[in-house]
């Protein structure tokens, strides 16, 4: 899958690259307690990253490979505002 964007009542909260839809639904379920930081009435959404979140996705990957890590242990990170 290309970079999907993770949003949380629309503001962006990280950018990862699922390997399919199960990998990206497991992702969601599993950090829903980190993506909605104590706010259960939130929205967790997903979209394609664009141009320039997809270049933040492959800086983090890139310093991810730099330091030696395995391509498959790589998600994504997350996003500040």
């Amino acid at each position: 899958m290309l970079p999907m964007m993770i949003l949380v009542d629309g503001a962006p909260r990280c950018v990862i690259r699922p390997n399919d839809k199960k990998d990206l639904d497991r992702f969601v379920r599993n950090a829903k307690k980190y993506l909605l930081a104590g706010n259960e009435e939130a929205k967790v959404t997903h979209r394609p990253a664009d141009e320039a979140e997809s270049a933040k996705w492959k800086e983090g990957f890139d310093l991810h490979k730099a330091w030696g890590g395995a391509d498959d242990t790589y998600i994504g990170l997350p996003i500040f505002n």
